[in-house]
């Protein structure tokens, strides 16, 4: 079967509010959804006539610069003081929060509507890794999450890292979907480890009995 992506770009025309530009320091990351990548220059520009340094960068799994998906959860490294982000919902900007420390401002253009979230905000999600690299530690039996859908399937990545941990027994649980009810299935373990989508381990975390990590939030 055939499968063809059109992208569906946003018919009207996003106008920065003063009121937030002024909000916003210095220097700033951009970024935005893919229904707004065809403003992007004329965003840039908003923010340049208004005094701002505008940084860009094209995180993985993306195509272009300035554009964020909901499992960019990378940390990003740069001069600049804060996260820009336009466009509606939380589920992109939330991403920035996993592994970064800087404020995310957001601006929603659809509702006109603007939020800050702070470094405190991400705290919850830093406890949440911290405490589940605690109990990879002290755990023998692990049960590996691997999904077969394309773009998320990440068994190859970790086999190249499974090798560091000879004290752990690693059991592959292979499915399509990660269905939580049926992980209550498998007693055995003592952690899950996911390779699938990296915010099923942040957002889904109360749906697991057992602690849950991400393999790229495994200690080195």
């Amino acid at each position: 079967m055939k499968v063809v992506f059109v992208d569906a770009m946003y018919e009207g025309v996003v106008h920065i509010p003063k009121d937030i530009l002024a909000k916003l320091p210095e220097k700033i990351m951009l970024f935005m959804t893919a229904q707004l990548l065809d403003q992007k220059p004329d965003l840039v520009k908003q923010l340049q006539d208004s005094g701002k340094k505008v940084f860009l960068t094209k995180p993985r799994h993306t195509i272009h610069d300035g554009q964020i998906l909901g499992c960019n959860t990378v940390f990003l490294e740069g001069d600049f003081d804060a996260f820009f982000y336009i466009g509606d919902g939380m589920f992109h900007p939330q991403a920035l929060m996993m592994k970064n420390d800087k404020d995310i401002h957001i601006f929603n253009h659809a509702m006109q509507e603007y939020k800050l979230l702070t470094k405190e905000d991400s705290l919850i999600y830093r406890k949440r890794i911290a405490i589940a690299q605690a109990s990879f530690i002290g755990a023998r039996n692990i049960a590996v999450l691997v999904t077969t859908k394309p773009g998320q399937n990440k068994f190859v990545w970790f086999k190249k890292v499974e090798k560091d941990y000879p004290d752990k027994n690693f059991y592959y649980l292979v499915n399509n979907n990660i269905e939580f009810d049926r992980l209550k299935d498998f007693p055995m373990f003592d952690l899950f480890i996911n390779t699938a989508c990296e915010r099923i381990a942040y957002d889904d975390y109360d749906k697991f009995d057992k602690p849950v990590i991400n393999f790229e939030d495994l200690p080195k």
